[in-house]
């Protein structure tokens, strides 16, 4: 019955501050923090050095240096071009735009769009989900049986002086109606050098221990992006790393971590692409009715009742049912 109404849905849908790299270096690159001892946040297996275990349990997130390959993501920047430019087919992924772009005057092309959300059904933008250096890593805090259940290529924008191409401190786990939190992870890959100044991520080390937080949009002046949520009640006092990275790094998270990024002051779009993973047998669908969820489960539910009809029966979980897909393993619960 669920499968035959998720089937009828696809089809409505048309599927078919402090340096990063410094404060990395020293803690795990020289092996100061010493072997992983009570891991709950990693799978023993033999990808991870002790050092990078115990720096995930601490701090949340880790990076790993020139991971993809430049040849890779010249595919992937090329690819975003053809969609954005209508060469290609979309598949149904969502194409946004910044909010003060969308007020302004028709912009073509690739400075148009600030991000490219679902790609699940594009065979070059998903080769990214299945490559094998990333998985290989995946492996180590889901396990063997491996969801991709979301997919962005962010395109972050010149601030056009609205500070709108600011991303508020957030928590993954707010988007995501599914558990053990344990069980899914980020991988975000830049796809050219990020640093503060065109607005690379920023983090709050050990934050991924703390419970999930009320997510809410923020009050500021210039507008916010769709969907753009972030901590009610973040406390601007916590200490904050900048994850400045070359082409190719890839740093992957913890769904509790708190991260955002900043404005990109520079001239240029600054690229990055990016996969949730969780694992397809350990983790299940959770309600939502009650929680902190509440919010973003109302508005994914009206866009889609929008564009299907409000007619149409369609649980928050469905919008995440109808986008994952097995990448390794076997298929469960997701």
């Amino acid at each position: 019955m669920a499968d035959g109404r998720l089937k009828i849905l696809s089809q409505h849908l048309g599927h078919k501050p402090a340096n990063f790299r410094g404060f990395q270096e020293n803690i795990v690159l020289n092996g100061t923090q010493g072997a992983a001892a009570g891991v709950n946040y990693t799978l023993g297996n033999r990808k991870l050095t002790p050092q990078q275990e115990a720096f995930y349990e601490k701090q949340g997130f880790l990076v790993i240096r020139g991971l993809v390959s430049p040849d890779k993501i010249e595919n992937y920047r090329q690819r975003f071009a053809d969609i954005c430019s209508g060469r290609v087919q979309n598949r149904g992924m969502l194409v946004m735009r910044d909010v003060a772009i969308a007020k302004s005057e028709f912009v073509q092309g690739e400075k148009a769009v600030t991000k490219i959300q679902d790609y699940q059904n594009d065979p070059v933008l998903f080769s990214y989900c299945t490559l094998p250096e990333i998985l290989e890593y995946i492996e180590c805090f889901t396990g063997p049986n491996i969801k991709a259940m979301h997919t962005m290529l962010i395109n972050k924008p010149p601030d056009p002086g609205t500070k709108s191409s600011r991303h508020p401190m957030h928590q993954d786990l707010h988007y995501f109606p599914f558990r053990p939190a344990e069980r899914i992870v980020c991988s975000w890959t830049a796809m050219e050098k990020v640093h503060r100044e065109n607005g690379c991520l920023v983090v709050v080390p050990g934050s991924h221990t703390r419970e999930l937080q009320q997510h809410v949009y923020p009050e500021w002046e210039g507008g916010v992006n769709k969907m753009y949520h972030g901590i009610k009640n973040f406390r601007p006092d916590d200490e904050r790393v900048h994850l400045e990275m070359e082409t190719g790094d890839t740093v992957f998270f913890h769904p509790l971590l708190f991260h955002g990024s900043g404005m990109n002051r520079t001239e240029g779009f600054r690229k990055a692409i990016s996969c949730h993973y969780a694992s397809s047998t350990d983790c299940d669908y959770i309600d939502v009715e009650g929680t902190t969820h509440e919010n973003i489960a109302e508005e994914v539910i009206g866009i889609a009742k929008k564009k299907l009809g409000e007619e149409v029966q369609f649980e928050y979980a469905d919008a995440w049912k109808l986008k994952g897909r097995l990448v390794r393993g076997q298929e469960g619960c997701m």
